[in-house]
């Protein structure tokens, strides 16, 4: 199998494993399922990218092709990872607030007729920028040393 594909797979399986143990350290809990969710720190998206950009660049180069275009999807992926999908997780958080509170006014007004969803929208989608910076510290060592064990 490719090298490349191995090492970034590699850095996005790490990086969620890692999600494990800085939830506990925030939360005092441990929680298994952290392995398996979308945002949190560190950023598996921006660790995945970064190790298959510094890969790339410890082999070939870093004026070389490949290198650039993954340098370019890497930084669209991040800015990605903490923006838009950040936003539409902090939306998501405002309409399952704002769903609690006509749940709320439902039971004061007997003609409301108001139906809850059965599940909430998922709110951790995204990154907080620090969380991108640590997948991409993560995933630059991960490139490095896949690329040093190589040669």
């Amino acid at each position: 199998m490719n090298r490349g594909i191995v090492t970034a797979l590699s850095a996005i399986g790490i990086a969620q494993g890692l999600k494990i143990f800085t939830h506990k350290r925030v939360s005092g809990d441990w929680d298994l399922k952290q392995a398996a969710t979308t945002g949190g720190m560190p950023s598996s998206h921006s660790a995945g990218v970064s190790a298959l950009t510094s890969y790339l660049a410890a082999r070939k180069g870093i004026s070389h092709t490949e290198t650039a275009l993954a340098a370019i999807f890497g930084v669209i992926v991040m800015y990605d990872a903490q923006g838009i999908r950040r936003h539409t997780g902090e939306i998501a958080q405002l309409v399952n607030d704002l769903e609690d509170h006509f749940e709320e006014l439902s039971g004061d007004f007997p003609s409301f007729e108001f139906v809850a969803r059965d599940k909430e929208l998922e709110e951790l989608l995204g990154h907080q920028p620090v969380e991108v910076v640590g997948g991409a510290l993560l995933g630059c060592l991960l490139g490095v040393l896949s690329a040093k064990l190589e040669k």
